[in-house]
């Protein structure tokens, strides 16, 4: 079991990519075959495939079951579980009861993919050690920083949803693996940030979008950089470096980085890799998936798991009925002009007889409208339609960035009155919307984070890192100092000398 998640030395499968006009050709995998790594890396286009592969879990939709935001948004006060029975997605179900331990939970999924990327990372790392001829030092320093930027990303999210994990900076032999440890967090988020710094100095200020979409930035990897910072309270340090990703507020930053003036627009497939996405997951139907690619999917499945069930009606086609959205979350939304954008609500289609759909577990009647199964967007290229929505996925976009810079500028202690940048972020995150502005406080703040970023996996972790969960989640089950983050996956911990997380033996 260890050798499947965390060493990746022996053998894996690369998908050598060309650079074509294509928007979304350069992280989209298409495995050519099983090819030895002790053989590998001898070419520009192999070293080239081999970053690919450190890019493609970030796309993953299925590992050993699915893996999208779905299973973070369960553990939301935003959405329940949802899908067709109170055991449909299991892994899924017990975060949104918080009935995890070690044997279930979604856990094994998030450890896979994360300590995937980080084992292929140090696998292209250390390869770049060497000198590969006909690789020219820009490109493979390029590539050197692509791969921590990864790197950092990977271990931030293996930092916040386990806390306790190991600490892997160099491929691992099976022989080695059995005698490794945790390393503390505060060790973890050391490495992540010099990782990032690393990376900043060496990426491009921005990217083509259309031969490489996708693709690490220095903009992207400041904006994680803020981000990893305010996770750990380092309020100004997390703040200056978000203001340099931002710029001025509703203006166009250094990196081109830009709100866009319609709400909606931001999560059209039409409309990838636009001024307000600054980290974005490509998805595409260009791999034509069925059933028999699982693991490599390359659309967006969770676009079919968010879509009402056995549905018959305009606009949408039929789902799986994942994560509905809340009562709570919808009254908050209903009179906010994101409301539309943000939620299908297909219950108000039945009522006025447009529509019929089999309602599912936990149903409300409302669904995400935001990666919602479009009938304009189903894939007719080839393959299984409910596999192959062209939906990215953006992970970290402008609103957020400006959001929590004004937190972070706001937990510094600086004003959040008219006149303060923190007031002038908050605000140009609601004007845009045309509403009406407010002071820049904790509360106002973190309550638009909810309302712009709903739906969108931000949530659970907001509520963690910001000490509200235990109050906001006690009535699905959360309990405080367990359930912030999530067990050690069982299998990972037999014979070996890892420690099941607190709560969970």
């Amino acid at each position: 079991m260890k050798s499947k998640y965390l060493i990746y030395t022996a053998v894996f499968a690369l998908g050598l990519q060309s650079l074509s006009s294509c928007k979304d050709d350069f992280l989209n995998v298409d495995p050519k075959g099983t090819i030895l790594e002790s053989t590998y890396y001898k070419t520009p286009a192999q070293v080239l495939a081999g970053l690919v592969s450190v890019y493609d879990p970030m796309g993953w939709e299925t590992a050993g079951s699915y893996l999208n935001i779905g299973g973070v948004n369960s553990a939301s006060d935003d959405h329940e579980a949802g899908g067709g029975g109170p055991r449909d997605m299991g892994t899924w179900q017990d975060w949104n009861d918080f009935t995890l331990s070690g044997a279930n939970g979604p856990q094994g999924d998030y450890w896979s993919r994360n300590f995937t990327g980080v084992a292929r990372a140090n696998t292209l790392l250390q390869k770049l050690e060497t000198d590969i001829a006909g690789l020219d030092a820009g490109t493979k320093n390029r590539y050197i920083a692509e791969a921590k930027f990864l790197r950092g990303y990977y271990y931030f999210d293996l930092v916040r949803i386990f806390k306790n994990v190991p600490l892997f900076t160099a491929p691992v032999t099976s022989q080695e693996i059995y005698d490794v440890t945790q390393a503390t967090p505060e060790a973890v988020y050391t490495q992540i940030e010099k990782d990032l710094n690393e990376a900043i100095a060496v990426l491009p200020n921005t990217v083509s979008a259309a031969t490489e979409g996708g693709r690490a930035t220095k903009g992207a990897a400041k904006a994680l950089l803020g981000k990893v910072l305010l996770y750990q309270k380092k309020w100004a340090p997390a703040a200056a470096q978000l203001a340099e990703v931002n710029g001025i507020p509703g203006g166009t930053s250094q990196f081109g980085y830009k709100l866009l003036t319609t709400y909606a627009e931001i999560f059209r497939p039409t409309n990838k890799f636009n001024s307000e996405a600054i980290i974005e997951i490509v998805h595409s139907n260009i791999v034509k998936a069925d059933w028999g690619g699982w693991g490599s999917f390359s659309g967006n499945v969770a676009t079919t798991m968010f879509g009402p069930r056995g549905y018959s009606g305009p606009f949408y086609s039929s789902g799986w009925s994942f994560n509905p959205i809340t009562k709570s979350l919808y009254d908050v939304l209903h009179f906010d002009p994101r409301f539309k954008a943000t939620v299908a609500d297909i219950d108000s289609l039945e009522k006025n007889g447009l529509a019929t759909y089999e309602k599912g577990y936990a149903n409300t009647g409302w669904f995400i409208q935001k990666f919602a199964p479009l009938t304009a967007y189903k894939s007719t290229a080839g393959g299984v339609p409910e596999l192959n929505y062209p939906q990215d996925y953006i992970e970290l976009r402008l609103a957020d960035a400006y959001l929590m810079e004004a937190e972070a500028l706001v937990e510094s202690g600086q004003p959040g009155v008219a006149g303060s940048r923190a007031y002038q972020l908050l605000n140009a995150v609601r004007s845009r919307v045309g509403l009406a502005p407010i002071n820049a406080t904790l509360d106002n703040i973190f309550q638009e984070r909810r309302l712009e970023l709903a739906t969108e996996g931000h949530r659970f972790f907001d509520l963690v890192r910001t000490g509200r969960a235990a109050s906001v989640l006690a009535s699905k089950g959360f309990k405080a100092g367990i359930n912030e983050i999530l067990p050690i996956p069982l299998g990972e911990l037999n014979n070996t000398k890892l420690v099941q997380n607190p709560g969970y033996n």
